[in-house]
């Protein structure tokens, strides 16, 4: 049996009688790939490459590797087309329902913190009115011995003259400061001092050359605070005339 033949395809020169040999453009890999057509191994003839692989001109069938075989999958089946979107609107409505979820249960938390707020103020604005009503019954009943205080000097004024009556009202007068000293009241009292605009109202200026300007020379009225804040500033004449008065060291440094 003859041995078929492996030559490469030849082709004649053009203007020369000798044959030159075609390169395989092909190369390996399309020699390698399997192809759907069975040799004619009973005539012991190998079609050429070209031959192979060329399509017979009545066939429909696609060529092995092209896009309908680059379509099927591993098994040659085509994947459904109706797949991929019921998975997407399945995914889009797994998503509403869990936001849907989330939007409720931030509600009802929201709710509940509005209602624990409205509870806490109403709490609190009680205890706020029930403090005030504690203090003002302590301040009350602190001064309710002056009143005693005050009766019995009124009391005896009226049967025994006028006698002794200045020693029993300051007298009441002393006790009653006390009393609202022990509640944190203070009294403002700047005689001599230097004249603080936060603490007391110049009424009046006096002409003073013996003492630092500035300085307060009489009190009108006695002013009164409870811890920082002034309840009522004390009335006072100021001196003008004198020498400047020295800066604290502690207003000099925070100035520098």
């Amino acid at each position: 049996m003859a041995k078929p033949s492996t030559s490469s395809p030849e082709r004649a020169a053009q203007g020369e009688g000798k044959k030159i040999p075609i390169e395989d453009v092909h190369g390996e890999a399309e020699a390698a790939r399997p192809s759907n057509r069975q040799t004619d191994q009973g005539g012991g003839h190998t079609p050429s490459p070209d031959a192979a692989d060329a399509p017979s001109a009545g066939s429909s069938e696609p060529a092995p590797g092209g896009p309908a075989g680059t379509e099927a999958g591993a098994d040659g089946a085509a994947p459904l087309e109706g797949e991929p979107v019921e998975d997407a609107a399945r995914s889009t409505d797994e998503q509403v329902v869990q936001a849907q979820a989330e939007a409720r249960e931030w509600q009802d938390k929201f709710m509940r913190l509005h209602a624990e707020w409205d509870t806490y103020r109403r709490r609190t604005a009680e205890q706020r009115e029930a403090e005030k009503a504690r203090a003002a019954e302590k301040l009350v009943t602190s001064l309710l011995p002056v009143i005693d205080d005050f009766e019995r000097t009124i009391d005896y004024a009226t049967s025994n003259g006028e006698t002794g009556l200045f020693d029993g009202v300051q007298a009441v007068h002393s006790k009653l400061i006390d009393v609202l000293t022990k509640d944190g009241v203070e009294v403002i009292n700047p005689a001599g001092e230097a004249f603080d605009a936060l603490e007391a109202q110049a009424v009046a200026t006096v002409d003073d050359p013996s003492v630092p300007d500035e300085t307060v020379a009489e009190v009108y009225q006695r002013g009164y605070k409870m811890g920082t804040k002034v309840l009522r500033p004390a009335m006072v004449t100021v001196t003008t005339g004198g020498p400047k008065r020295e800066k604290p060291q502690e207003e000099s440094e925070n100035q520098k």
